[in-house]
């Protein structure tokens, strides 16, 4: 087909429907490599996003690559179960030496809504209670038992009346009063929240688990202090219920560590991995501890595509790459110097509210000069000019007014010179065109 297919873009329209058609920004590609995408237009463009935090060693790593050819010559599917390959045996052998705690038993997945699916499913089997609590702001996603504890935005949920979910905020250190030390007010506020819940909506013994991310992904990026995860993993004990980690987007070095689970010092009863876990090939898993696991019985639960062998022979890939290239160490280092760098630009442009970050989960709040609130239209401009430019970022929040940055976990301090070099130029050229002298 080659580069000359304008026509099916221009056609996709009719072809594509419409919630997976029109995300932003629709950039036509020919080719990804490292930390770039190659455009249809001939430009090559510095790729921000990571294919949104799943492609963390970077795009068509040479190793991945192999190991997907390699795989393919051998087995192309499963299923799991009904016949047994060494790429899915390896993998949890291996994934097992690097997950927290004794988290060392896996059920393999497609998504990262599939893994949450199996979380949910194997909290409610194991304690047979009907209910999960989870926290206004998450993403877990769309499929009817994920999107029941999914409350990043209201517009996800419209229709649908997803239920056995009950929500409590949030830690939103901004909303600190002056004076008050911010770990203790998000601590005490957790506390309150929880309390006001078993006193006024469900008995703790209804309660099967409480789901969380440990950094909120889609919601904004808002990272919350130890002390209040820790605090959430000792609610539970003292409830006897059981603590989900929603780890989709922060695994696999996201934050630094090989979860943020370890970068935050608290162990889960249960874990939903995706993304990262094999750049870009479809795989996830819902992992648990072998005594928990054991208690979720043959027929349960069950997978026909889960677990591809393809995958499984990439993941095993992925694990080689992070170690041997040292990306963890490079996502604390190149992590921290990004966060430097954009507040030095923030410190010139007044669009830019708060930065947040947590290895190279970079989150930049765009806000309006005057009245300092949320402004998605300028985050859209900011964007578009970016790409222009050739740097491509996405968006987050529950207004749409954050920008992510989530650049591969190879990306170097000169990817992050250039790229942000693009983008302090389409803050100004945004702030011109609103009359904003900084």
């Amino acid at each position: 087909m080659g580069n000359d297919w304008s026509h099916l873009v221009d056609n996709m329209s009719n072809r594509l429907a419409p919630s997976m058609a029109k995300d932003h920004p629709n950039l036509p590609v020919v080719k990804e490599e490292g930390c770039y995408y190659y455009g249809v237009d001939g430009k090559k463009y510095l790729d921000f996003t990571s294919g949104i935090a799943t492609t963390n060693v970077g795009h068509r790593h040479p190793k991945v690559v192999e190991a997907i050819k390699q795989g393919a010559d051998e087995l192309g599917h499963g299923p799991s179960g009904v016949i047994i390959y060494e790429s899915i045996l390896k993998l949890a052998d291996r994934l097992a030496e690097v997950m927290p705690g004794n988290l060392d038993c896996f059920f393999f997945g497609n998504s990262g809504a599939e893994a949450i699916e199996g979380a949910i499913k194997l909290a409610k089997h194991v304690t047979q209670r009907p209910y999960i609590v989870s926290f206004i702001g998450g993403f877990h996603g769309r499929s009817m038992g994920a999107l029941s504890v999914t409350s990043s935005k209201s517009k996800y949920r419209k229709f649908l009346q997803p239920s056995g979910s009950y929500q409590v905020p949030y830690a939103q250190v901004d909303d600190c009063p002056a004076g008050a030390d911010p770990e203790q007010y998000v601590v005490d506020q957790l506390e309150k929240d929880f309390e006001r819940l078993f006193a006024h909506q469900v008995t703790p013994d209804e309660v099967a688990a409480v789901l969380v991310e440990p950094v909120l992904g889609e919601g904004g990026y808002i990272v919350p202090p130890k002390a209040w995860l820790q605090k959430v993993r000792e609610l539970c004990d003292q409830h006897g219920l059981l603590l989900i980690f929603d780890e989709v987007q922060t695994g696999f070095g996201r934050t630094g560590e090989w979860f943020a689970s370890q970068t935050f010092d608290v162990t889960p009863d249960i874990m939903a991995i995706a993304k990262g876990i094999a750049n870009g090939m479809p795989l996830s898993a819902t992992v648990a501890s072998n005594e928990l696991m054991k208690q979720w019985p043959l027929g349960s639960h069950a997978t026909t595509f889960g677990g591809n062998p393809i995958a499984c022979s990439a993941a095993n890939a992925v694990l080689d790459v992070i170690e041997e290239e040292n990306l963890l160490e490079n996502t604390r280092d190149v992590g921290a110097y990004a966060a430097q760098k954009l507040q030095e630009i923030k410190a010139k442009h007044s669009v830019i509210g708060r930065v947040r970050s947590v290895g190279l989960m970079i989150g930049i709040e765009i806000i309006d000069p005057q009245s300092g609130a949320p402004n998605s239209d300028g985050l859209f401009k900011v964007l578009d000019t970016a790409l222009e430019n050739g740097v491509l970022f996405y968006f987050g929040g529950n207004q749409t007014e954050i920008i992510r940055m989530i650049p591969p976990l190879t990306v170097t301090k000169e990817q992050i010179d250039e790229g942000l070099r693009m983008f302090d130029e389409a803050l100004t050229a945004y702030e011109k065109e609103i009359g904003v002298h900084n």
